[in-house]
């Protein structure tokens, strides 16, 4: 298995189909096939070795595309920075990967040549998009080269993923990883060849990766934007006959919005995907009646799991019938994927205990980059253990009901405590703090801080956060700070009982995610 067969077997059967449509430039599969082989000759001449590392930050475009096929073409693996990190963030992915070459668009050249300044190990700089050394212009000097053919359990990519100690963790898929998740999809949803997806969500985000790698399989065409706007969503939509899309629940609940100060058909759009974060009841029921003729679909994993374990199917998007109730769940194991809810000695519980998700399959990764105990924490016995806390019915649909993970999921970005208060513990007038999550109408959940200032410390919330936006991607940030003057209830083992911080914003929920 490889990744890059698709590719092959696209250029010799769909030649003068679309691959590609990106603002003005538009690509049929013959033309995309031969910009990927020529870029993976430019890679080798920048000094890519196999097993090399290949960075991207960028916005999303055809010419990221291109660059998540022509690197493992190449022989190397391909490694996306999410925009959003802070530059000591972005730092310290390129370091800890060792990569060789970064690859960036204009949005993010001024950092990318701050991080080839201060890296401390050679760091090859390519535009993708502007100047003499772009990526048109190395297309158009090297010549195509032979693939140099990794697959199966070779590396193809290292995602970066927050970590409970800090430390974010580089997560190793493989081609089987990417490939099976992909063909798994497909069967689930009986995808048809040639379908249109609209990429709007991140492709650095584990999610659009799986569907570049699905509707690549399929033949289909990539409509790209290169970032989500409800009002150019839409446009696009209805403009490019989109029939596909992948959005988290606050992408979806920005569109609806749009969509309802902006009345617009779109005909064309057969399939949404949704996942990253739980969905609101009250956006699903908003999004049958916008959109009724779009079928959708909830997809439930983790980065780990390449990233798809669950899915939860159209016919479960009901408000009655015998299929309706099954709204709230996670769906059910994919094709190929074993799942069970285990105790915390790893045994399997009964249907209706709450317990923790564990999965195995073809798709979980190989492991954590350079964290060799991490590895084997996650994967003991050969289980991927998610740290999501849920219950099992007796036909096999999870409900996730909390995370046994110090982790926040807002805006369908993961969001580690730990992260957050480390950066807080840098402020000298923080004496003791704790992040917890707690629930928003717009993000699903907000990063909240519980700070115990040091005495004499002025108690300025605005001062904080703006510290910790100088260590961390903004994201990651706190949206609000809560100040105590008595020190933060402890466990007997003196770990911070954040399940008593929680507590009065979740009391009147029925779980402890939102």
């Amino acid at each position: 298995m490889r990744l890059t067969q698709s590719i092959i077997r696209n250029r010799q059967q769909r030649p003068h189909a679309i691959a590609t449509e990106c603002g003005d430039r538009t690509k049929t599969w013959g033309e995309f096939a031969d910009r990927v082989t020529r870029l993976a000759g430019a890679l080798r001449a920048h000094g890519l070795v196999d097993e090399g590392r290949v960075a991207i930050l960028a916005l999303n475009s055809d010419r990221y595309l291109e660059l998540l096929y022509a690197t493992p073409w190449a022989g190397g693996i391909v490694v996306p920075l999410n925009t959003r990190w802070s530059e000591a963030e972005m730092a310290y992915a390129l370091a800890d990967a060792e990569v060789s070459i970064l690859a960036v668009d204009r949005h993010f050249m001024s950092m990318g040549e701050t991080l080839q300044q201060n890296s401390k190990l050679p760091l090859t700089l390519l535009a993708m998009d502007d100047g003499p050394d772009s990526l048109d212009s190395l297309v158009a000097r090297h010549a195509p080269i032979e693939e140099r053919g990794r697959a199966d359990d070779d590396i193809s990519g290292i995602f970066y993923t927050g970590g409970t100690t800090g430390r974010s963790k580089g997560v190793m898929l493989t081609h089987t990883n990417h490939v099976t998740n992909s063909l798994q999809l497909v069967a689930m949803m009986q995808l048809p060849e040639g379908i249109s997806y609209l990429h709007a969500a991140p492709m650095f985000h584990i999610a659009d990766a799986l569907c570049i790698y699905m509707v690549t399989m399929q033949g289909g065409r990539h409509v790209v934007l290169p970032r989500f706007e409800p009002a150019a969503v839409a446009d696009t939509i209805a403009r490019r006959a989109v029939s596909d899309i992948l959005l988290v629940p606050t992408m979806i609940q920005m569109l609806l919005d749009h969509l309802q100060a902006n009345p617009q058909a779109l005909p064309s759009l057969q399939r949404l995907y949704y996942g990253a974060s739980p969905i609101p009841e009250a956006t699903l029921f908003r999004l049958f009646e916008t959109l009724p003729d779009c079928v959708p679909t909830q997809l439930y994993g983790q980065t780990e799991a390449a990233p798809m374990i669950t899915v939860l199917e159209g016919r479960y998007h009901v408000k009655s019938g015998p299929d309706a109730g099954r709204l709230r769940a996670a769906g059910r194991a994919i094709a190929c994927v074993e799942l069970k809810i285990v105790d915390e000695q790893d045994q399997e519980v009964p249907h209706g205990t709450v317990g923790e998700v564990a999965a195995r399959g073809p798709n979980v990764m190989k492991g954590y980059w350079g964290m060799p105990e991490q590895t084997a924490q996650t994967l003991r016995g050969g289980w991927l253990h998610t740290g999501d806390a849920a219950w099992m019915d007796e036909e096999g649909f999870i409900f996730i009901s909390d995370r046994l993970k110090d982790m926040i999921i807002s805006g369908g970005e993961n969001v580690y405590s730990t992260e957050v208060e480390n950066a807080l513990f840098q402020h000298p007038a923080v004496a003791q703090c704790a992040v917890i999550g707690i629930p928003d109408e717009k993000w699903g959940e907000r990063v909240h801080a519980v700070v115990v200032p040091k005495p004499g410390a002025e108690r300025d919330a605005a001062a904080l956060i703006a510290h910790c936006r100088a260590l961390i991607a903004d994201y990651k940030c706190p949206r609000s700070v809560e100040f105590r003057n008595d020190p933060l209830p402890l466990s007997g083992a003196g770990k911070i009982l954040k399940t008593e911080l929680r507590q009065p914003y979740w009391a009147d929920r029925g779980r402890g995610v939102n």
